[in-house]
Parts: structure tokens; C-alpha cells; sequence
């Protein structure tokens, strides 16, 4: 129970300065925006003629091409996945269900970082085919060469498949029993209900599916580039960081940007005029088919493997090299010092996304309507955008403000501050908060909207406050959808790479940064260790998801 209060004596309308608030964390959010259209107008007029001749033709190629394979990739393997664990009734059938998700626990710059070692021409997988071939050498025979195109298609395709497999599975399992059962009264086979009923009415679960996974290949940066394939997010982080141009490096994240809303704007109109609705007073749950054995293990095996690619081989590898590096050097204090900053930086990131998508999401139920609508979707715009685009941003943002109190410092006390805010890990944090706001407020307001508004206005009666609602009614409401959201950004900003290596101050590494040098350098050994630490932590979330979306 909360503590009674004396009446409210104000007739204020509930909510005004709630909505001031969600205003300034709008604001807050899409300042890096602001930023970057700043940053992309101090770029020369001649600077678009030499982007279109050399940098951006590739580029834009390479990104569409990519954007496909993925596409189609994960579409299939996903929907495949999905509808195999929901309509088919076998042995390690619920096994299958949470193993389809690990993974989404391994970075896509960790997987092009493990594959490029396993698939070398000198690599434990080349040496078994030639040795079962009868070749002894690699000039004889070798596979294709993984930094590929096709390399960082199929790469990128089994690492997140997932996107697809979580919502088109929960439309799977929620679809009605009683239209699967008229279908196979009438003759319709099994393989032609999917196409004919279940597809269709999964098709916007997979759309969503599919822009996801296609906002992830964006915002990749290490894959991409450790796979030799030039995308746009890599020419961004060349433009910048390579020829010292960050206007040069706006520019091409303004184009970047239109790509995303490109994405966001396809798919919803591929979806505009699809409305399904059942009657839940009759529905009866989709029933799977129980399969013989036989059947059962083929269809077990088949599911199995993308788990077994996308998850089970990198992990694997990361563990033996893990194993190795330990026994020769143990745990080296730069590992140590990598977590203290990984833990500390996703952290004091995870606590003020937190508190800022409760603020935003409290905002939105206190005043429905337009107004808080428009102002949490401002909030939430950051997750749309690649991390190299919010990291030029949240660069031109703060650097304005370092250069301002450093000037009132020096003027009112003849002290220059310096690099205040970048220098301090600021901008890292901000980076974060804005690429991941969108988790965090999604998944709160999500919780609130169970919360009966009846216990707000019996709140109300006894004299709380909106803060008191919040504090003695909501937040104890809602703590397993606050928690589920913390993680979910926790390891999201563990495994963040582009806004992290963009924006860290000097001499501060983490273990997404560490892993990415030492790739770079070519020294994949070295990196194991933090590799492998990433991926742990990154199997958190598959379990909640796992818990979560088991429907019975």
C-alpha cells in the first residue's frame, strides 16, 4: 500500500509537467540529429562530386547488395525456424525453441572475427577437407575465400535470422487452431496451409522481422570491413577517421540516414493495408503435428543447424582460443582493466536509459494523445540510426559544448577546462543512451499498459501525487518489464561497437574495441578472451527471451 496524502488542492489537469519532461528527453534525443545535419553542412559544395565519383558508387552498391542477401536470409531461415517448431511435434522440439535464439548473443563482428580463423586456408576446417580429399596443400585446393561478398551475406544472415524467428513464431503460435482445421477439412496438405494461411498472416510479423535485421547489417561496422566489403557505415568510419574529414563522414551518414528511413517507410507500407483480427472468445491455439521418429530427428537436425552456425561453431572456437591464450599468459591485466571499463560504461549507460524511457513511458500514460505519442516516437528515433550516424552527432554536440564552457571558464576564471565532456567517457554514454532509448521506453511502457488505471485514480483519491503513483503503484507493478528492459540494454551496450569506438577518450579500451584492434591487426588469438566474454554475457537475453516467449 502507499501512504495517504492530504487532498490535492491544485485542479491542474494531471501530467503537464510530465509532458515538459518527455519534451526535454525528445529534445535529448534527437539533438545528435540536429548535429549531424550541422556537422554535413560545413562540408565543401564540391565535396558531393567527389563523394559521387569514388566513394559513394561503391559503397551504395555494396550496401544494397548486402541489404538483400541479408534480407532474403533471414527471412527464410527465420520463417523456416519458426513455423518448424510451431507446426510439427517432435523429439528436442522445445529444446529447439530457445536454442533457435543463441544467436543473437554473438556479435556480428564476432562471428566474421571467429570465421575468418576457422575458414583460413590454413584453418582447422580447409586442413579436414584436403586431408579427407587427399590434398596436402592449399595451393591444391582451397574453399572460397570467406572475405567475401557472399562471405558477409551468409555470415551476417545466420547471425540474425533471430529478428525474423522471434515475431513471426509468437504470430505462428497465436494464429487460431479453428482456421487450420477448416483448411485440412477441405484437402489442404500441410505444406499448403503455410503457404496459403500461415505465411499470410505472418507477413507483417516478418516484415518487422526483416527491417530489424536490416538495421543491424547498417549499423554493423567490424564485420563489413573485416570481410573486405565496403558498405556505407564503413565508408563513414574510412571518411572520418582514415582522412580526418567528419564533415566528408556527415554527409555520407546524412545518406545512410535516408536508407534507414528508406527501410522503416518500405515496410510499413508493405504492411498498410493488412488487418487481421480473430475471435478470441472461440479461438482454439494452433495445434503442432506429432511426426514419426524418423521424421522427427531430420526435422530436429535441420533446425539445429543454424544454431550450430551461427552460434555453436563461433563459440566453440572462442572457447579453445580462450583456453589456450589462459594457459600461456593467464588473464592479462589489460583484460581486466577492458572489463572494469565495459562494466562501467554499460552501467552508468544502462541506469540513465533506464530512468529516462520510465520518464518517457510514465509521460505517455499520464497524457495519451498526440502530443506524448509524437514525443516518445522523437525519443525513440535513435535505434533506427546506425551507431557511426548518432556517433557524429552526439561529437558535434558535445564538442559545441566543451568549446562553450571552456570559453566561460577561461573568461570568468581564467581556467581552460579542456575536453570536459569528451574527454570523460561523456560522449560514449550519451551515444548509448540515444542508440538505445527506444528498448528501454518500448519495454516499459509495455509493462505500464497492464497496470489497471483504476489504481491510478484510487491513487489519486487519496491524495497522491503523479509521482507518488509512480513511486508506490507503478514502479513495484513493474519491475520485471523495468529489469527485462536493463538487461536488454546492458548487453546491448556491452556489444555496441561503432559508437564505442568512434567515442571513447584516449586510452580507454573495452572489450568490443580490444577485439576489434586486435582483428584489425590481424592477431585473432589475443582477442579471444574478450571475444568470448562478449558472448557470455550476450546469451543473457536469449534466456529472457526464451522465458518470455514460451507460450503453452
Amino acid at each position: 500500500m502507499f501512504p495517504s496524502q492530504a487532498p490535492a488542492r491544485s485542479a491542474k489537469r494531471p501530467g503537464s509537467a510530465w509532458l515538459a519532461i518527455a519534451a526535454t528527453i525528445a529534445l535529448i534525443a534527437i539533438l545528435p540529429i540536429g548535429g549531424l545535419l550541422f556537422e554535413a553542412s560545413k562540408g565543401s559544395a564540391g565535396l558531393w562530386g567527389h563523394l559521387f565519383s569514388t566513394v559513394l558508387p561503391v559503397a551504395l552498391v555494396d550496401t544494397v547488395i548486402l541489404l538483400a542477401g541479408v534480407g532474403v536470409i533471414t527471412a527464410v531461415v527465420g520463417t523456416t525456424t519458426a513455423w518448424l517448431v510451431t507446426a510439427y511435434d517432435f523429439p528436442g522440439r522445445r529444446a529447439l525453441e530457445w536454442m533457435l535464439l543463441l544467436p543473437l548473443a554473438v556479435p556480428t563482428y564476432i562471428v566474421a572475427y571467429a570465421y575468418l580463423d576457422i575458414l583460413h586456408p590454413i584453418g582447422p576446417v580447409q586442413d579436414a577437407v584436403r586431408w579427407l580429399l587427399g590434398y596436402e596443400s592449399p595451393r591444391q585446393f582451397r574453399l572460397p575465400d570467406v572475405r567475401s561478398m557472399a562471405g558477409c551475406i551468409l555470415l551476417l544472415g545466420i547471425v540474425l535470422y533471430p529478428y525474423v524467428y522471434i515475431p513471426t513464431r509468437a504470430m505462428f503460435l497465436t494464429q487460431s487452431g479453428n482456421l487450420v482445421d477448416a483448411a485440412r477439412t477441405l484437402g489442404t496438405s500441410r505444406r499448403a496451409v503455410f503457404w496459403q494461411i500461415a505465411l499470410p498472416l505472418a507477413r507483417p510479423a516478418v516484415a518487422v522481422g526483416i527491417s530489424l535485421a536490416l538495421m543491424e547489417t547498417l549499423n554493423d561496422i567490424g564485420a563489413a570491413e573485416f570481410l573486405g566489403v565496403r558498405t556505407i557505415t564503413v565508408s563513414i568510419y574510412t571518411t572520418w577517421i582514415t582522412r580526418s574529414d567528419l564533415s566528408g563522414a556527415a554527409q555520407i551518414a546524412l545518406a545512410l540516414l535516408l536508407i534507414v528511413v528508406a527501410i522503416v517507410a518500405v515496410e510499413r507500407w508493405a504492411r498498410r493495408k493488412q488487418r487481421y483480427s480473430i475471435d478470441v472468445r472461440r479461438m482454439r491455439r494452433f495445434q503442432p503435428r506429432r511426426v514419426s521418429l524418423g521424421k522427427g530427428i531430420l526435422l530436429f537436425l535441420g533446425g539445429l543447424l543454424p544454431v550450430i552456425l551461427g552460434f555453436a561453431a563461433p563459440a566453440l572456437y572462442l572457447l579453445i582460443e580462450a583456453a589456450k591464450r589462459y594457459r600461456f599468459a593467464g588473464i592479462s591485466p589489460r583484460i581486466i582493466d577492458e572489463a572494469v571499463n565495459t562494466l562501467v560504461i554499460a552501467t552508468l549507460a544502462t541506469t540513465a536509459t533506464v530512468i529516462l524511457g520510465l520518464l518517457a513511458a510514465y509521460a505517455t500514460r499520464l497524457r495519451p494523445g498526440q502530443p506524448s505519442s509524437w514525443l516518445l516516437r522523437c525519443s525513440t528515433m535513435g535505434y533506427a540510426a546506425p551507431g557511426t550516424v548518432v556517433a557524429i552527432g552526439v561529437l558535434t554536440v558535445l564538442a559545441g559544448f566543451d568549446q562553450f564552457i571552456d570559453r566561460a571558464a577561461l573568461s570568468l576564471f581564467g581556467v581552460s577546462t579542456g575536453l570536459l565532456l569528451m574527454g570523460s567517457g561523456a560522449a560514449v554514454i550519451y551515444a548509448l543512451i540515444v542508440r538505445f532509448l527506444a528498448i528501454s521506453a518500448g519495454g516499459i511502457e509495455a509493462g505500464l499498459s497492464r497496470i489497471s488505471l483504476s489504481l491510478d485514480h484510487a491513487s489519486r483519491s487519496l491524495g497522491q501525487s503523479t509521482a507518488g503513483t509512480l513511486r508506490y503503484v507503478h514502479l513495484p507493478l513493474s519491475k520485471a518489464a523495468i529489469s527485462a528492459a536493463a538487461l536488454l540494454v546492458f548487453v546491448d551496450c556491452v556489444k555496441e561497437l561503432p559508437a564505442t569506438l568512434l567515442l571513447r577518450p584516449l586510452n580507454v579500451e573495452t572489450f568490443a574495441t580490444h577485439l576489434y584492434g586486435e582483428a584489425a591487426r590481424g592477431t585473432y588469438e589475443e582477442a579471444s578472451i574478450a571475444a568470448l566474454a562478449i558472448v557470455l554475457i550476450g546469451i543473457l537475453p536469449a534466456i529472457l527471451l526464451s522465458r518470455i516467449g514460451r507460450i503453452r
